[in-house]
């Protein structure tokens, strides 16, 4: 096996960190949407409110 020229394997580890770097921003977007969606479905089923009532606005 032979070994790549170091420019080379520069510009494949600065491609894999970028790519490394994607992946997880993408990663934790979706994390954040499943909670996000998460959320919602508890709130139309009932196992928590969608938010207390403002006592300022007068009303239930």
């Amino acid at each position: 096996m032979t070994l790549a020229p170091p420019n080379d394997l520069a510009r494949e580890n600065a491609y894999l960190r970028q790519r490394n770097h994607q992946l997880q921003s993408d990663v934790t977007a979706l994390s954040a949407e499943v909670e996000r969606l998460r959320q919602i479905v508890e709130r139309l089923h009932g196992r928590a409110p969608i938010r207390p009532p403002n006592p300022l606005s007068g009303g239930q």
